[in-house]
């Protein structure tokens, strides 16, 4: 952990530590940051997915971009949750496993599956 002043940076996002003394969690707040940036790209991806299967009259897969989303979004208030109340989840917590680790992997799992499905035409486009 590097401190300048009254914010400290740290090198890997850790976003488990308690917000005292006014010190501010750049990598924790980095790290929510991030996770609501991918949940916001993939809110336009299945907004775009929707289009192209309109046109292509393909089935609905584009969904499973916004479960995706709300999955990360829920993960975020979770780690949102975390920061503010100055809790620090245990290692052998099964509850924040899933939401630190599982819920954001299924998410991107499930929307890499289904970019690959609506938007694997692409790559087959050569000329």
């Amino acid at each position: 952990m590097l401190t300048v002043g009254h914010v400290s940076l740290f090198i890997l996002p850790d976003d488990t530590e308690p917000l005292d003394g006014g010190k501010v969690l750049v990598g924790g707040l980095f790290a929510l940051v991030g996770m609501f940036s991918i949940a916001v790209a993939l809110v336009i991806l299945g907004l775009l997915s929707r289009r192209l299967g309109q046109v292509t009259r393909a089935p609905r897969y584009y969904r499973g971009f916004f479960v995706a989303a709300v999955l990360l979004i829920a993960s975020l208030l979770f780690r949102l949750f975390n920061v503010v109340q100055s809790h620090t989840p245990a290692a052998d917590d099964a509850l924040a496993v899933i939401f630190y680790i599982g819920l954001p992997a299924f998410a991107l799992t499930i929307s890499l599956m289904i970019a690959w499905r609506y938007w694997s035409w692409l790559l087959a486009e050569r000329s």
